[in-house]
């Protein structure tokens, strides 16, 4: 392109980069760049004007070279494909009239800060620094799948995608709708994703991309109803993915993530009706915290996957999870069993063992033996729902005497009771004597213990045969005593099996 082509706001832009200087065609500090499309040709600039600067453009010894442009209409595209840009590209709050293409190019810098822009491509882009879209408001696809960037990506406060126009009389059955407005499939971030504040109508894809650093979505908004709203499966991130008070309507999708510290998602609202909001299948995070967060509106899946921490107040739950294989270190905050307990209750899959005794482990972890034999004497009752009716019956009575063995005190109760009841019914009453001149004298408390506990004799029991009602009494309490026996020992065995 000859230097005689170009229009005096051109001009100003060549003239400008060889020195690195700034051209700013801003009119007033509060341009719009929504309004870009009106700017006349004082502030317009081809696309291929700033492609043949960036690629082939002047240079001056002694300066450094780069492009920083302010408040332009970029018109016509800018295509920098499978291009080396080796000097820094800054243009910010600039209006294009069409996406940018950036397939393949290697550049130190891209800064898009402010600017308004219908899409931008640059799936395996090579950046040496950073990608900045900061505020932007795009409403086509960033493409940046494959992209390699050294430094970090920012996006806070972007808008991405175009809000859906409401319609009064929606179809009953709508086809999936949600375009993917971001994709970073497969991309390698060296330090961070930056998104605070975005706004995202579609989806947001991460799936299969390596972050060096954190992942942070505080106070961002992803809206994707009914489908998913960021999908992020096989996601690697370096320390933690920050999402506090996000609001969500659509799946949050962390299928086989691999993140060590915190997945924080404090304060957060969550929503897919009918559908499953949040699945973290088969990830290893450290810990997962929904602390003060909105009661979730849809299921949560979290199936084989495995935490250090798990923090989630009982009100958060939704009404149905799947968390067969979920293995935990922790909860919190540190509740009663009892608050903990009706959450499997709510497994998608019905009475599964396995979370009972992870619950129960992770209340022997912090000392707490009271709670975890609550949850094994909850994960028995729950176990003899699923059994046939005439198999339930010695459930019921293992149960109300001495709770599965877990309640012994229970068992002392009843033989305390039992014991003063035959006591005084023999002491009313004594037995006739077998053999009279042989006999002991009768002693209707040890008598009664004879009959309460089979490992023990007394020689009472051997030496008198009670008659009448009596002797019903008498095979009673030596039935009961087998019951309270038999239970209490298998309590005895799996408390030193625990240990």
């Amino acid at each position: 392109m000859e230097i005689t082509d170009l229009t005096p706001a051109e001009h100003r832009v060549w003239q400008a980069f060889p020195l690195g200087d700034g051209v700013d065609f801003r009119e007033s500090p509060d341009d719009d760049p929504a309004a870009g499309g009106s700017w006349g040709p004082e502030r317009t600039v081809r696309g291929e004007v700033l492609r043949a600067l960036l690629l082939n453009g002047p240079t001056r010894d002694g300066e450094i070279t780069g492009m920083k442009l302010t408040g332009a209409r970029v018109t016509g595209r800018l295509d920098l494909r499978y291009g080396t840009v080796e000097h820094p590209l800054r243009l910010r709050s600039c209006h294009f009239d069409e996406t940018p293409n950036l397939y393949g190019a290697q550049v130190r810098t891209l800064v898009l800060s402010d600017s308004v822009l219908p899409g931008l491509r640059a799936g395996n882009l090579r950046a040496e620094l950073d990608l900045r879209i900061t505020c932007c408001r795009i409403t086509g696809p960033v493409r940046l799948a494959g992209a390699q960037i050294t430094g970090a990506f920012f996006a806070n406060g972007a808008e991405l995608g175009t809000p859906p126009t409401p319609d009064p009389e929606p179809a009953p059955d709508p086809a999936p709708t949600a375009e993917a407005v971001l994709q970073l499939n497969h991309a390698v971030i060296g330090t961070d994703v930056w998104a605070p504040g975005l706004v995202a109508h579609g989806q947001i894809r991460l799936n299969g991309a390596n972050v060096g650093g954190q992942v942070n979505l505080d106070d961002a908004e992803l809206n994707a109803p009914g489908e998913v709203a960021l999908h992020a499966e096989t996601l690697s991130v370096g320390t933690d993915l920050r999402a506090m008070r996000l609001r969500a309507d659509g799946q949050l999708n962390l299928s086989g993530a691999r993140i060590p510290r915190h997945v924080n998602l404090a304060y957060a609202r969550l929503s897919r009706p009918g559908a499953t909001a949040l699945r973290a299948s088969s990830c290893v995070i450290g810990e997962l915290w929904l602390r003060e967060a909105a009661p979730i509106q849809g299921a949560v899946n979290l199936r084989r996957s495995q935490l250090d921490l798990l923090h989630v107040p009982p009100e958060v739950w939704p009404g149905q999870v799947k968390l067969d294989g979920l293995a935990y270190q922790r909860l919190a905050p540190h509740l009663p069993a009892e608050q903990r307990l009706p959450l499997l209750e709510r497994e998608a899959g019905g009475y599964l063992p396995q979370g009972y005794e992870q619950l129960a482990a992770a209340y022997r972890t912090v000392g707490d033996e009271a709670a975890a034999r609550t949850v094994q004497l909850a994960k028995l009752r729950r176990h003899r729902r699923t059994l046939p009716p005439y198999t339930r019956i010695w459930g019921h009575l293992q149960d109300v005497t001495v709770g599965y063995g877990f309640r012994p005190m229970r068992a002392a109760g009843w033989l305390l009771v039992l014991l003063l009841t035959g006591a005084l019914a023999f002491a009313l009453h004594h037995p006739p004597a077998l053999k009279s001149d042989e006999a002991p004298d009768f002693n209707p408390v040890f008598y009664t213990l004879d009959l309460l506990i089979p490992i023990i004799g007394f020689g009472q029991e051997a030496a008198f045969a009670p008659d009448g009602w009596y002797q019903w009494l008498s095979y009673l309490l030596v039935a009961t005593g087998w019951v309270l026996v038999t239970t209490v020992a298998a309590g005895i065995t799996r408390s030193l099996s625990r240990q």
